[in-house]
């Protein structure tokens, strides 16, 4: 009988089953080999997690794997409806907290640091700690940047949207909401997916990508439409991300803030140091900033810090027995 253990958090709203048991050794190599051998070969183990009747349409999975960077404390795989993501601030702030509380890391006050090898890079993230229990979390993330600026794409129903492209570990469509008709607080979720989901077709179908790294982190994961704010003067800026098949993150996605912070500095719109903040279609909040400025590749880039709160909701086995077909995960929608 298949036999799996997790510990479930939560950022933001959003959830992180982190893999504590069950899964088959994975061979060694780097994050991107590790990432192809489980997409391969063991994603019967993504759908029994992700899937229902245990999960549903939005969850989200960490896989802890062995570190392949030196200095890595940790390396992990991110998992969701669709596969597998090369970047996840969300996750990555619930897991600097699991390490810090888990040993796997030595705790330190005020600040325990945790280096995090991620399918798009090393990532530190730095844990508050006092009394020896982990609080808040901020991370760096790898160099983000603006991939193309000032687009425009037509959309049937819509006419002409602009949007920009960047890239925060993952690359995203930005575009502001209103360009569909819609405004937080009064328009319906499914409004925001739809709109995202179209404009997430659309500029994959108008906009070749390519990253210096590696051909692998070359692929657009979503998009987010934002309210036009940038989050200046204490005053949050609301954004909603519709990643992977459709999939909503609740929180203010750490990735995506990194590139929508990576497209505002390029155009002008934040200096080294400021520090905006990100709201959730839920009302859950991160903080960003640009920590300084850097290159990638061809692309001048920035390295952004991100922070909120990550919170457990659980512990859980699951098991899958012989003959239940459906135990092996569906999705209704």
């Amino acid at each position: 009988m298949q036999k799996l253990t997790v510990i479930d958090m939560h950022t933001g709203g959003e959830p992180v089953r982190i893999v504590t048991g069950g899964y088959p050794p994975i061979p060694t190599g780097s994050i991107l080999e590790k990432r192809a051998h489980v997409r391969d070969h063991l994603d019967h183990l993504r759908k029994m997690l992700m899937f229902e009747p245990r999960g549903h349409h939005d969850m989200y999975g960490a896989l802890l794997v062995e570190p392949d960077l030196p200095g890595a404390d940790l390396a992990v795989l991110f998992m969701h409806n669709e596969g597998y993501s090369t970047m996840c601030g969300h996750a990555v702030i619930a897991l600097g907290r699991y390490a810090v509380d888990r040993g796997l890391v030595a705790a330190v006050e005020p600040v325990t640091t945790v280096n995090i090898e991620c399918p798009c890079g090393m990532v530190v993230a730095h844990v508050e700690v006092t009394g020896g229990k982990a609080g808040a979390v901020s991370f760096e993330s790898v160099p983000a940047f603006l991939f193309a600026g000032d687009r425009t794409v037509d959309m049937s129903g819509h006419g002409a949207i602009g949007f920009d492209v960047a890239y925060g570990g993952a690359f995203y469509a930005l575009a502001d909401c209103r360009q569909f008709g819609l405004e937080f607080g009064r328009s319906p979720a499914r409004a925001f997916v739809d709109a995202a989901t179209a404009l997430s077709e659309a500029v994959r179908a108008a906009v070749p990508l390519s990253h210096p790294e590696s051909p692998d982190l070359a692929f657009l994961y979503g998009s987010i439409l934002t309210d036009g704010g940038d989050g200046r003067d204490g005053l949050p800026t609301k954004n909603v991300c519709v990643f992977a098949d459709a999939e909503v993150d609740r929180s203010p996605t750490g990735s995506g803030v990194t590139a929508r912070l990576a497209a505002t500095y390029a155009k002008g719109g934040i200096s080294v140091g400021e520090t905006r903040l990100f709201e959730s279609i839920v009302g859950s909040r991160f903080t960003g900033s640009v920590a300084r400025a850097t290159r990638e590749g061809p692309h001048d880039a920035i390295v952004a810090r991100v922070g909120g709160r990550a919170f457990y909701s659980g512990t859980a086995e699951f098991w899958l027995e012989d003959g239940d077909e459906l135990g092996r995960g569906f999705l209704v929608r």
